[in-house]
């Protein structure tokens, strides 16, 4: 029994290691974001959405994901960003956020980047008393940066 308590204990350390400072980077109107790779549980190509009424214009509809019912947010709408058609490159991002699972449509994924803590700072507007909805941090990658999503405010905020 001790043996498999410490089993359990190496495989969530080796879990938390392997995702901890890592972030998937997409972009959205040749802009880039990056979301915990903890967060993620696959990147599908676009798929047949089913539309469903009386629902946000950011909400496109949902996805039927091996047996599951996926809501799917457009992330160019979500950030009230024109919207486009979508292409070969245009992809969703399936996302876990406190058992909910959503799909967030992306122009194109990009890396996952490896990002220390250290090098994360808050976003300048929250230091002014204003808060960006959806950008949780901001991380210093060389000399460019990297917004971070919130992803709870990001899925869930009204």
């Amino acid at each position: 029994m001790a043996m498999e308590n410490e089993q359990d204990e190496i495989v969530r350390e080796t879990k938390e290691d392997t995702t901890k400072d890592r972030y998937l980077t997409f972009e959205i109107d040749n802009e880039e974001y990056g979301v915990d790779i903890s967060n993620v549980i696959e990147i599908i190509t676009m798929s047949a959405i089913t539309w469903v009424p009386e629902t946000p214009d950011f909400l496109k509809g949902v996805i039927n994901l091996r047996g599951s019912i996926v809501p799917v947010i457009d992330a160019r709408l979500r950030f009230k960003k024109p919207e486009k058609e979508y292409d070969s490159l245009t992809c969703i991002i399936v996302v876990e956020y406190e058992n909910y699972t959503v799909g967030v449509i992306v122009d194109t994924v990009n890396e996952v980047m490896f990002i220390p803590e250290d090098k994360i700072s808050l976003p300048p507007n929250a230091k002014l008393k204003y808060q960006n909805k959806f950008i949780k941090s901001i991380g210093k990658v060389g000399k460019d940066v990297q917004l971070l999503l919130d992803v709870d405010k990001f899925l869930f905020l009204d």
